[in-house]
């Protein structure tokens, strides 16, 4: 059993939703994050303000869009919407036409509420996912007028012409889905009558395939005799057929046994595995995969990987201080080294892991303990498999997907979907909702958001103003983007001398983003660390990590380095870098390499060939056991981590409105910045420790230490002293009202808190600078996307 861990920590104490029940590293993703709420009317209680009014830095004057990763949380959405009637009586709307690695990233950061009749393509859209809790239907966001975005950011007014025929498409296809499918409400619950679907009395199934001739279901249960139970269509290319239980009451399609729809298409007749399936196997020796009718006895037994994923690493992630878990590669896919991205069978959890029923007993043990849980989710492409995937399902090129090159992801060798399509629409609107009503998912992480807003892909450029903020306000509705430029801009620095390293490069890079859409930082993740490169660990200590991480033995230079740095790193990353953090393949004890899925040789379309790893399990697993071994210095840097996460929960500083920078030293590599009630110090330098030095602060009164990265229980030389006092004395110092002097020893940080703070939020106006953090440039320029195996 493999794992992949990595930590998100929300900013607040994350509540129990329910209580029952990558590819590879140098492929880049837009990706997008939705948390869903337990219930809209608590909203107000968990929504959490993140951005000050006013500049993070007193030398900042704009900010960049970068390239971020996404979250989306429907629950910012929802608050105040009666129903989603009330959007179509809005006066503003117009009426017109083998072992295998649980991907898993565990995150730290704030959650805030959000909230059959017609089957022709209409128009393009984008993702607008609401859903029904476990006790009451959820509500649809509000509609809103989509103007209060220039009141944001009056900037954006250069940009109105595009935004508001954005929003206007919006609010046409919100209008026709009220009109024609009676709302998101229904229009999101195919599930409840496409495929299979069992009643007292019998199975209906329901498949739409309008390119087909004709349709029969064939499977096990009927010798697979295409002449045994012969489907009927009606105008809209929906096919159907009732199966009556057997005389004795039992089902006539056991559970367990195979199924697919037998075609007569304008490519030939062809066995198809149902759209709509709920669970799909790759038997071995077989290439394609079998469709499975999934109806289990109640007394199945709940065993394999997600159970040992439930029992084993969810108690680690709760101890480490984290409060939700993002789930890679859930939905079924057929290239084993994909993490998940080739989706072949989008309601089909990966049966790898084992069966549907053990995912639900993770979800309902992570619900237990407090832990959100956030799916993975991929509807940027599907796998471009004909056998066992919806490529070319009723026979043609254009059913779910677009017709020709528009249809086709030529780096990632895979297919993508018509949103424009009405039954596409109604597919993967259904499909979000399914993971959330039948699993009881939290919300997901969208990937490839990219591929999905732009034609060309994002290939160069990525991001778009207003991605996260409301709907009704104009904005797209996505809760977090994930900081996507953080984690490649300390692989640009580790590659370079300490001399080299610029102070305000960093803090720039740190804060770089629009104001008031959230980000989730995070220090690397798979797009850094998989497939043959190097985790920061490693590029920090590289070769001796293998004989000098033991602590009874001299340590070197460079360990000693690393070591220090890598805790920088990090609390620098989660105290600047947004409003969530992210932790990743063990990112919390330095794990030492990078990780690998078994895998052969790839021939890409272009001729390219991608070497494989002769199908090594080497490097597919979570080194859980260095971080635990308190013999190693691992365990340092996985204290340090549990340290970060608990000063977080404590002082709340990721959802504080107030930040500011007061000094970004070049001279002396010295940055010290005030996130909520906290003073951070952080000295780069590599040999001067610096004595007295002053520090500017906000409020008077004696501070305490209370992160100290040089404490010998994160694996540092102790050359401070926590009981020292640090008394504030008046008068102006790096623009703040008020100074204390400190000891800044080399390559360290201290947190400092006034004694006896409560944590309460801080009063003053945030920050001093009153220039509006504007947006001059409506993207970053981006490296091309290099291509997904």
């Amino acid at each position: 059993m493999v794992y992949t861990i990595s930590g998100i920590r929300l900013p607040t104490t994350v509540p129990s939703i329910h209580k029952s029940s990558c590819f590879h590293g140098d492929n880049r993703r837009s990706s997008s994050f939705s948390v869903f709420p337990i219930n809209n009317k608590s909203s107000a209680s968990l929504s959490r303000k993140i951005y000050a009014q006013k500049p993070y830095d007193s030398d900042s004057s704009s900010a960049t869009l970068t390239e971020s990763q996404k979250v989306l949380v429907p629950g910012s959405d929802a608050e105040g919407s009666p129903s989603d009637e009330g959007l179509s009586s809005d006066s503003n709307l117009n009426d017109t036409e083998g072992v295998h690695d649980l991907h898993v990233q565990t995150v730290k950061g704030g959650t805030e509420s959000v909230a059959n009749k017609k089957s022709m393509a209409k128009t393009h859209t984008h993702e607008d996912i609401d859903v029904q809790d476990s006790v009451t239907r959820r509500l649809v966001p509000p509609s809103g007028n989509g103007q209060r975005i220039y009141e944001i950011d009056p900037l954006l007014k250069n940009y109105r012409t595009h935004l508001d025929y954005r929003y206007s498409m919006y609010r046409k296809l919100r209008e026709e889905i009220n009109k024609y499918e009676g709302g998101l409400e229904e229009f999101s619950r195919g599930y409840e009558k496409m495929g299979f679907i069992r009643s007292a009395a019998g199975i209906t199934y329901r498949e739409w395939a309008p390119g087909a001739k004709s349709a029969s279901l064939v499977g096990d249960f009927n010798n697979w005799n295409p002449n045994a139970d012969v489907m009927t269509r009606n105008e809209f290319g929906v096919w159907e057929i009732f199966l009556p239980n057997n005389a004795d009451g039992s089902s006539a399609i056991p559970h367990g046994s195979r199924v697919k729809i037998h075609m007569d298409t304008p490519s030939g007749i062809k066995d198809s595995i149902p759209a709509w399936i709920k669970f799909s196997v790759q038997a071995p020796g077989e290439i394609p995969y079998n469709g499975i009718y999934y109806d289990p006895p109640e007394e199945e037994p709940i065993i394999n990987t997600y159970a040992n994923f439930r029992d084993d690493v969810l108690p680690r992630i709760k101890k480490l201080g984290y409060n939700a878990v993002q789930i890679m590669a859930i939905q079924e896919h057929s290239y084993y080294a994909s993490f998940g991205y080739h989706v072949t069978n989008f309601f089909a959890p990966s049966s790898r892991f084992g069966t549907p029923e053990d995912l639900k007993s993770l979800i309902d043990r992570a619900h237990e303990l407090g832990i959100v849980v956030l799916m993975d989710i991929v509807h940027s492409h599907a796998s471009n498999n004909v056998l066992d995937g919806l490529n070319m399902f009723d026979g043609t090129d254009g059913h779910y997907f677009h017709s020709g090159s528009r249809g086709y992801h030529w780096m990632w060798d895979s297919r993508l979907f018509n949103y424009g399509s009405w039954e596409v629409l109604r597919y993967l609107l259904s499909n979000a909702r399914w993971w959330l009503e039948e699993y009881k998912f939290d919300g997901f992480r969208f990937d490839g958001v990219t591929s999905m807003m732009y034609t060309h892909h994002g290939l160069q450029v990525s991001g778009m103003p207003t991605f996260c903020l409301p709907t009704q306000d104009g904005g797209v509705g996505f809760d977090y983007r994930l900081h996507m430029a953080i984690a490649d801009k300390w692989i640009e620095l580790l590659q370079l001398r300490d001399e080299d390293w610029r102070m305000g490069d960093i803090v720039h890079t740190l804060t770089n983003r629009r104001w008031a859409e959230k980000c989730v930082s995070y220090a690397e993740s798979h797009d850094q660390a998989l497939v043959g490169d190097k985790t920061i660990a490693f590029w920090l200590m590289d070769k001796d990590m293998y004989d000098f991480m033991a602590v009874d033995r001299p340590s070197t230079p460079r360990i000693d380095r690393g070591i220090a740095l890598h805790k920088m790193i990090r609390l620098i990353t989660m105290g600047l870098g947004g409003e969530g953090y992210l932790n990743f393949m063990g990112n919390e004890f330095g794990h030492p390499e990078w990780i690998d899925f078994p895998r052969g040789d790839q021939h890409l379309p272009t001729g390219k060939i991608v070497p494989g790893n002769n199908n090594s399990y080497d490097k597919c697993r979570r080194r859980f056991d260095l971080g635990d071994a308190d013999y190693l210095r691992y365990r340092g840097l996985q204290e340090f981590d549990q340290a970060m996460q608990h000063l977080e929960e404590k002082y709340g500083f990721m959802t504080s409105e107030h930040q500011y920078i007061s000094r970004k030293a070049e001279d002396d590599r010295i940055i010290v910045f005030e996130r909520g009630n906290l003073v951070f110090v952080f000295n780069f330098h590599w040999s001067s420790s610096y004595f007295d030095y002053q520090i500017g602060c906000l409020k008077p009164g004696k501070y305490k230490i209370v992160l100290d990265s040089d404490d010998p229980l994160f694996g540092g030389f102790n050359r401070i002293d926590h009981n020292a006092e640090h008394f504030t004395f008046e008068g102006s110092y790096d623009n703040r009202p008020r100074s204390f002097l400190v000891y800044a020893p080399s390559r360290a940080a201290v947190v400092y808190a006034l004694v006896d703070d409560d944590a309460e939020p801080a009063s003053d106006d945030l920050v001093e600078d009153d220039t509006v953090l504007a947006m001059q440039d409506l993207v970053v320029e981006d490296d091309a996307e290099p291509a997904e195996d």
